[in-house]
This record gives structure tokens, C-alpha cells and sequence, in this order.
């Protein structure tokens, strides 16, 4: 009992301290920061890039989806006019202000991930 009572607390101390060492505003582990990492199945939902723009870690993604055009966030991501990217349901916020941009957006999906699709 206490050998894995010690292994458990090693455990926790270890990944505390890697968590500690990451640096702020670093996405969650697992996450394809570079758009490239994800499978395609945790993404259920798929568009084409109409415009992007660049604000600090985050960018912001202008898409097409079913003939409706719609606004992502998300982590920093290199896409183009054109690509197919692949995205998570993410949180939709109306009426959002970002003070980078100067620009508020009717409404806003923030996503956890996008992936740049070879379609």
C-alpha cells in the first residue's frame, strides 16, 4: 500500500511539474497546433477557408460550411483561401469583442483544434 501510495504521488509530482514548465498560453497537449496532428474523426466538422486573420497566438478563421459562412477561433493555424479544414464543435459566442482586431463578430465558434484536410 504505501509503494503505490509513493508511486502515485511521484506520478502526480512529475506531471505537475511538466504541466508547471509549459509555457503560457501553450495549447493543451494532444492538440495539432500546426494543423497537422489530429485525426480526422475527433473533427466532426468539415468547411473551406473564405478568409483568415492573424491576432497574436490565435487566428481567425472566416469559412464556408453547408452555404452558410461562419467565424472560427482557434489556436495560431497556417491556412489559405481554399483549404478544406477539419474542426471540433467548439463554443459559439455572440456578439464578440476582440480588442486585437478592434472588431466585434456576430457570433464566433473558439475551437480547441483545426486541421488543414487533403480533400
Amino acid at each position: 500500500m504505501k509503494t503505490t501510495t509513493l508511486l502515485l504521488a511521484l506520478a502526480f509530482a512529475s506531471t505537475s511539474a511538466f504541466a508547471q514548465s509549459m509555457p503560457s498560453g501553450h495549447p493543451p497537449m494532444g492538440s495539432a497546433k500546426d494543423g497537422k496532428g489530429a485525426p480526422d474523426a475527433q473533427l466532426s466538422q468539415k468547411g473551406k477557408v473564405l478568409s483568415s486573420i492573424d491576432a497574436g497566438q490565435y487566428t481567425y478563421i472566416e469559412v464556408s460550411q453547408n452555404k452558410k459562412t461562419l467565424w472560427l477561433a482557434g489556436t495560431k493555424v497556417a491556412v489559405k483561401k481554399g483549404d478544406v479544414i477539419r474542426f471540433d464543435d467548439g463554443m459559439v459566442m455572440t456578439n464578440f469583442e476582440s480588442k486585437t482586431l478592434k472588431r466585434t463578430f456576430p457570433a464566433v465558434t473558439f475551437v480547441s483544434q483545426v486541421v488543414v484536410s487533403k480533400e
